[in-house]
């Protein structure tokens, strides 16, 4: 059996996607890109050791994406183009632990499976130089500016995949020809190297799922790829009314002669809905992301916590699909603020107002509510989110 090793690199800056972090960094439901191709190669039985070679000044971010996973990795500071990193991945394999067989993978195809390492490995069995590839399936236009020149005969034309595999000593052999400047620079992909020196390049089936993130339509379609699962979280919270108005309720500030009594500012339908969306992303609750006995808090603005839970949501990965209030009190009278309501909290969490429902309801005169001692708010709140 061909003992294996993977280098994946990771040391790009992801300058077509923008945003304040390299698109290897970003998240793709619970894990980060990386960490998803990471994951592929140190769960497979093929692979011995796992190489990631990384920019200098992100061994903080790697560790953060591949904390607690059982295998190590080997962590090596790249250069300033793909083939200058891979060159730098290829020299921490040398030594008497050398490797048969190397696969190069781009950290930012997340969704490379066992099945396609696995066909890479069996190939690597006979071939020197392995790589997936799928059929070019749209028509091809040779353009000068917006202008087309030529249609493109795709015949035998094929789009190239990572993870690439390589018996080790040509490989190496091909990145110091294009280190001493007797061999090719500038390389896209490392079968270059091997097809300018004349090696010969075996294809396996790759996988249109096994695409790179590039660009940001790129990562929405990745992330809308994702296979994900409704939870659903419940909430419910009660405030004493105390005399002396305005009372805040739903996100809205209603005249009315008394308010309700808290340490923030009461409001009981957000922190109802707060709680549901914590208690769905099984992320403890109200009181202990903004504790009463904290100071900071102490006539704060509900909004505030409602929106912390929205955005401790995103950060998941999940997505708010629905949120459903109800209000148990006399009074003040909730229907003619309905609609209001509804687009405060949508506003708020940061969703459609069609995915917010709001609905009020007495106690017939029985208990606190009925009373008018008091108001209680229940809510439920579903997400979808990657368990994955």
């Amino acid at each position: 059996m061909t003992l294996i090793d993977a280098i994946i690199v990771a040391a790009g800056r992801g300058t077509r996607l923008g945003g304040p972090l390299p698109k290897q960094f970003l998240r793709l439901g619970p894990r980060t890109v990386l960490a998803r191709s990471a994951d592929a190669f140190l769960a497979h039985p093929a692979i011995r050791n796992v190489v990631i070679v990384i920019a200098e000044g992100d061994e903080e971010r790697v560790a953060d994406a591949l904390a607690d996973r059982p295998r190590t990795v080997t962590l090596v500071t790249g250069g300033d183009t793909r083939q200058a990193s891979v060159a730098a991945g290829l020299g921490a394999l040398a030594g008497d632990d050398a490797p048969h067989a190397v696969m190069v993978h781009d950290a930012a195809r997340p969704f490379v499976s066992a099945a396609l390492i696995g066909r890479v490995a069996d190939a690597l069995e006979t071939a020197d130089a392995v790589i997936p590839a799928i059929p070019v399936a749209d028509t091809l236009k040779r353009v000068d500016g917006t202008r087309v020149t030529a249609t493109v005969d795709r015949t035998g034309l094929v789009q190239a995949q990572t993870p690439q595999g390589f018996r080790l000593a040509p490989l190496a052999a091909a990145h110091s020809a294009g280190v001493s400047g007797s061999g090719v620079s500038g390389a896209t992909d490392d079968a270059s190297l091997i097809e300018a020196m004349g090696g010969h390049v075996t294809t396996v089936d790759g996988e249109r799922a096994n695409a790179k993130i590039t660009t940001a339509d790129d990562l929405a379609e990745a992330r809308a790829a994702l296979p994900r699962v409704p939870a659903v979280g419940q909430g419910f919270d009660v405030h004493r009314l105390v005399p002396g108005g305005p009372i805040i309720i739903g996100g809205l500030t209603i005249d009315f002669p008394e308010r309700l009594d808290g340490h923030s500012d009461a409001d009981v339908a957000l922190h109802a809905i707060t709680d549901a969306l914590f208690g769905a992303l099984a992320d403890g609750d109200i009181g202990s992301h903004f504790p009463p006995s904290d100071p900071q808090w102490k006539g704060a603005a509900s909004d505030r916590f409602l929106a912390f839970a929205a955005d401790r949501a995103r950060a998941a990965g999940a997505e708010i699909a629905h949120i459903d209030l109800t209000i148990m009190c006399e009074r003040p009278k909730i229907g003619p603020h309905r609609e209001a309501m509804r687009e405060r909290i949508a506003a708020i969490v940061g969703i459609p107002v069609a995915r917010v429902a709001v609905k009020a309801t007495t106690t017939e005169r029985l208990g606190f509510t009925g009373r008018g001692e008091g108001i209680a708010a229940s809510a439920t709140a579903t997400i979808l989110r990657s368990m994955a």
